[in-house]
C-alpha cells in the first residue's frame, strides 16, 4: 500500500513528497492540471513567448528547501534584479529602490532628508522581526488547546519575545497589529516614499493601506532573500517553473510516483480515518495517510462529505476567507517599454527594468484603488506591478522580443468575470499606457487570468493567490483555523501542507517541510 497519497502537485505538495519520501516512505501525487508546479509554473502563453503565468518571482523561497532538494543539482539557476523595484509618477518623476543602501538613501533624500535618515532606523527595525519570523518559519506553531506539550511550546516562543528590549517588543507588536500606513508613519513624511513602502503590505491582500494587519503582510514580504542575500528578490532561469521542474526531479530520484491530469474528487473516510481517494474517473486508491495541498476551503468543503467533520469546524471552514483582489495577465511584447519617467530623468540603464515597475505611488493611490473596487468591482486606476523576466532571461522569448508580467489589484472575486474580464484587460492595459506611451501598441498577444480565471484554473479560491486572507485571524497558529495550526485535521490520518497553513503564501516550501515533520513524527 502507499504510505502517502498528497493531493496538488504545487510546489509545497513537492516540497512535503520529497520529505515524505527522504524518509523512505513510498509518496503519489495526484495533480489535477496536465502540468505539475501548481501556480510556479513556467507556460507558452503566446507561440514562441513563455513565462510564469501565475507565480512570478522568487525571494521567499526557503534556503533548506533548496539545500535539502539539492535544487541546483536538479537545475534551478536564481539571479538577481539589478533594482530591487521603481515607482513611475504622473509628472515625470520616479522613485526607485536600489540595491546600494548609499544610493537608495540618495534616491529617497530628493523627496525628503528626513526620510533618508529614517531608512536605517526603518531597516534595523524590519530586519529585527524579519530574523524573529524567519526563527519560527519552519517550526509548527504552538498549537491552542492541544495539551502540556503545546503549553510548553508556547512558553518557548514567548521566550524569544521576552528576549527583546521593551522598544523592540512594542515594533513586533506594531508589526502585528497596526495597518502598512499606521506602521510606516512612525518613519516617513513623504507621500511618494510611504507609497513605496505601503506596497508590500497590500500584494496578495484585498484591502487598503488602512487595514488593520496589512502591517504583517508587508513583513511577510520582508524575510525572504535569494543566493544568501537578504531583501532583495530575483528571477529563476526559465521561470518559476524551473522551480518545481527541480522539485518533481527530485521527487523523482527519490521514486515519488506523479500522476498527472488526474484530480481528487473525494478523500475517503472509515471511521474518521482518512484511507484513500476516490478520483474523478471512478478509480479508488488507498493509502495510510492523505495530505492536501489545496486551499483549506477546497478541501473541507468539497472533498470531504457532508457529516463528516465536527459541526463548529464546519460552518467555521464555510466562512473561511479569501479572496486576494488579483488580476493576472500576460503579455508579449515587441520591444521593451519605454517609461516617461527614465526618458525625463536621463536614466536609459536598463537595469531598472529588471525590477518591478509599480503603478501605485501613494497610499491614496492605494486606498483610493481599494475603494473603488468595493463600490464598483474593480479601481478604476488599478494598482499594477510589472516585471520584464526576458530582460535577465532570454530563454522565454525570441530574440528582441520580450514577456512581462502583470500583477493586478484591486478588483473584487465577486464580479460577474466571464462577463469584464476584457474590459477590465483593456483597462490595465490604458493604465500602463499612461506611463509608458506605446506599450499598447507593442503587444503582440495576452494572457488574461481574472480571479474567477485563478480559481478554475490555479485552484486559486476567488483568484486568492495566499490560499486564504493573511488576517490576523488566519495566521500562525490560527491558520487555518484555532486548533488545526499543526498541519493536522479533525479527521486521523488527514493533513495539510499547502499555503493554507503556516506561514502562509508565497513560493516558500515551508508548509510543504513543516507538514511533512509533522506526518514523520505522528509514523514514529
Amino acid at each position: 500500500m502507499i504510505d502517502a497519497i498528497i493531493i496538488g502537485g504545487g510546489h509545497n505538495g513537492l516540497v512535503c513528497a520529497n520529505y515524505l519520501a527522504m524518509a523512505g516512505k513510498r509518496v503519489k501525487i495526484y495533480e489535477r492540471r496536465d502540468i505539475v508546479g501548481g501556480a510556479a509554473v513556467t507556460e507558452e502563453f503566446h507561440p514562441g513567448f513563455r513565462n510564469s503565468v501565475a507565480s512570478y518571482t522568487v525571494s521567499l523561497l526557503n534556503p533548506k528547501v533548496i539545500s535539502d532538494l539539492e535544487l541546483n543539482k536538479y537545475g534551478l539557476q536564481i539571479v538577481h534584479r539589478k533594482v530591487n523595484n521603481f515607482w513611475p509618477h504622473k509628472n515625470g518623476n520616479c522613485l526607485a529602490f536600489l540595491l546600494d543602501d548609499n544610493e537608495l538613501r540618495k534616491e529617497i533624500s530628493q523627496f525628503s532628508i528626513e526620510d533618508s535618515r529614517a531608512l536605517d532606523r526603518y531597516f534595523r527595525d524590519i530586519n529585527m522581526v524579519a530574523d524573529l519570523i524567519r526563527e519560527f518559519l519552519l517550526e509548527t506553531p504552538p498549537n491552542v488547546g492541544s495539551g502540556i506539550k503545546e503549553i510548553f511550546k508556547t512558553i518557548k516562543f514567548g521566550n524569544r519575545l521576552r528576549k527583546l528590549s521593551i522598544e523592540d517588543q512594542r515594533i513586533v507588536m506594531d508589526i502585528f497589529t497596526k495597518s502598512v500606513s499606521d506602521f510606516l508613519n512612525n518613519y516617513f513624511e513623504n507621500q511618494y516614499v510611504k507609497g513605496a513602502f505601503a506596497f508590500d503590505g497590500i500584494v496578495g491582500n484585498y484591502a487598503s493601506s488602512e487595514t488593520p494587519g496589512s502591517a504583517y503582510v508587508l513583513m511577510h514580504h520582508a524575510f525572504g532573500e535569494v543566493n544568501g542575500v537578504r531583501g532583495v528578490w530575483g528571477h529563476a532561469i526559465g521561470g518559476m517553473g524551473s522551480i518545481t521542474d527541480a522539485m518533481s526531479k527530485s521527487a523523482a530520484a527519490k521514486d515519488v510516483e506523479i500522476e498527472l491530469g488526474t484530480s481528487v474528487k473525494r478523500v475517503i473516510i472509515k471511521n474518521n480515518k482518512a484511507c484513500g481517494v476516490l478520483l474523478d474517473n471512478g478509480d479508488m486508491e488507498e493509502a495510510k495517510i492523505i495530505v492536501s495541498n489545496l486551499n483549506p476551503s477546497l478541501l473541507y468543503n468539497q472533498l470531504i462529505g457532508e457529516g463528516e467533520l465536527p459541526l463548529d469546524f464546519s460552518r467555521r471552514m464555510k466562512n473561511y476567507k479569501n479572496g486576494s483582489g488579483t488580476f493576472r495577465m500576460n503579455v508579449a511584447l515587441d520591444k521593451l517599454p519605454e517609461f516617461s519617467c527614465l526618458n525625463n530623468q536621463l536614466r536609459t540603464n536598463l537595469d531598472y527594468l529588471t525590477g518591478g515597475i509599480i503603478i501605485a505611488p501613494t497610499c491614496e493611490y492605494i486606498d483610493k484603488a481599494y475603494l473603488d473596487s468595493k463600490l464598483n468591482g474593480w479601481s478604476k486606476e488599478p494598482i499594477v506591478e510589472m516585471l520584464i523576466p526576458t530582460t535577465l532571461d532570454k530563454t522565454l522569448a525570441p530574440e528582441g522580443k520580450h514577456v512581462a508580467s502583470l500583477f493586478c489589484q484591486q478588483f473584487d472575486p465577486d464580479v460577474d468575470w466571464d462577463t469584464n474580464r476584457e474590459e477590465v484587460a483593456e483597462l490595465i492595459v490604458d493604465t500602463v499606457e499612461i506611463y509608458a506611451p506605446g506599450f499598447k501598441n507593442s503587444i503582440l498577444g495576452k494572457q488574461i487570468f481574472s480571479p474567477l480565471d485563478l480559481e478554475r484554473v490555479f485552484g486559486l479560491v476567488k483568484g486568492d493567490i495566499m490560499h486564504g486572507n493573511m488576517s490576523l485571524d488566519q495566521i500562525f497558529s490560527a491558520r487555518p483555523m484555532i486548533g488545526y495550526g499543526n498541519y493536522r485535521s479533525p479527521i486521523k490520518n488527514l493533513y495539510l501542507c499547502g499555503a493554507g497553513t503556516h506561514p502562509g503564501g508565497g513560493v516558500t516550501g515551508a508548509p510543504g517541510h513543516n507538514a511533512a515533520y509533522e506526518i514523520l513524527k505522528d509514523i514514529k
